[in-house]
């Protein structure tokens, strides 16, 4: 890697790094804060920290297309660089706007994807990816035209609103946000597709650098801000990378968090039921979601449990799969 490039990296995490405190004033000042509702006092945090996650992956990116443009005289791929910045800004603003009125007009699931059905036009526009896929038991599939205009909609909403189903935990979405996309970004690296590559590192510097204030005890929340953001992105590297099949195994604590609540009869939390001393019990007689199966394993196996052993459980089992995709990968 040429050393130029590294400054894109550390300039995605210093800008996320000098920022976010800067927000978390702000945010407590104008009032946009949330209660934490796995701690027993309920502390108001700051939202809407995915603001200065991407700002921060915004400027390293930026930074990438400079360095490329004059520098290594290359610019072929800038198109689909430009298109996955725009997907993430739209999708962000998205957030934003959920973040900031979707509790107060209710939002309702089915309501959510056909919201940021708008942010996966500029990946569609441009015809980003290969429209060949090989699929398990079926083989090489030609989609065709099917691919820009079904297949990349489809992955870029779902995967934003995927990843917006596991949360709710200090550093769990920051967390699995790195995982993701470090897997994504070497197997991308690996394979010579370096821009692609770049845009998974310089979002997971912005999150290392974001993990500082939103890890246990989290002093800022990520929001949809982030969370839109950043499974867009998931998929717009998956895509472009031709890895749509590595980032569907990296999902896969998703899809069970997906198939967990729809065996309840009513509307389900993710959070846990809070003792006096913050150890975390299950909310419900029942499993309805991937946390609440970590809370079951760890009381097995060390009685009390804490906010922080949830994530930490959930991220090494994604670490664990992570490292399987990469193997897989060759």
């Amino acid at each position: 890697m040429n050393i130029a490039l590294l400054f894109c990296f550390i300039a995605s995490f210093l800008i996320t790094f000098l920022l976010t405190p800067q927000w978390i004033k702000i945010a407590h000042r104008i009032n946009l804060v949330g209660k934490d509702m796995n701690k027993y006092d309920k502390p108001e945090v700051a939202e809407m920290g995915g603001l200065t996650v991407n700002a921060g992956f915004l400027f390293g990116i930026l930074l990438y297309v400079a360095i490329s443009t004059f520098y290594f005289k290359q610019s072929s791929f800038l198109i689909y660089i430009l298109a996955t910045i725009s997907t993430c800004l739209i999708i962000m603003v998205i957030g934003m706007l959920d973040d900031l009125l979707g509790w107060k007009i209710g939002l309702k699931q089915w309501q959510k994807p056909l919201l940021t059905l708008p942010a996966s036009l500029p990946m569609a526009f441009v015809n980003a990816g290969i429209a060949t896929m090989q699929l398990p038991f079926l083989g090489s599939v030609d989609f065709g035209m099917l691919y820009p205009l079904l297949i990349v909609p489809l992955g870029i909403v779902g995967a934003a609103n995927g990843f917006n189903m596991l949360a709710g935990y200090n550093g769990l979405e920051a967390g699995m946000g790195v995982i993701i996309l470090s897997m994504l970004g070497l197997i991308a690296w690996k394979t010579s597709q370096g821009y692609v590559a770049m845009l998974a590192f310089c979002m997971v510097f912005a999150l290392l650098a974001f993990l500082f204030y939103n890890w246990y005890p989290a002093r800022i929340f990520p929001g949809d801000t982030l969370t839109y953001s950043v499974g867009a992105l998931i998929a717009c590297v998956a895509i472009l990378g031709n890895m749509e099949k590595f980032a569907v195994l990296l999902f896969l604590p998703y899809f069970a968090d997906f198939v967990l609540p729809l065996r309840a009869k009513m509307k389900v939390e993710a959070y846990a039921k809070v003792n006096r001393d913050n150890s975390l019990d299950l909310p419900y007689d029942k499993i309805y979601d991937v946390a609440h199966l970590a809370i079951l394993a760890l009381k097995k196996t060390k009685g009390k449990v804490y906010e922080k052993d949830v994530v930490l459980f959930i991220l090494s089992i994604e670490a664990f799969l992570g490292a399987l995709v990469f193997l897989w990968s060759g």
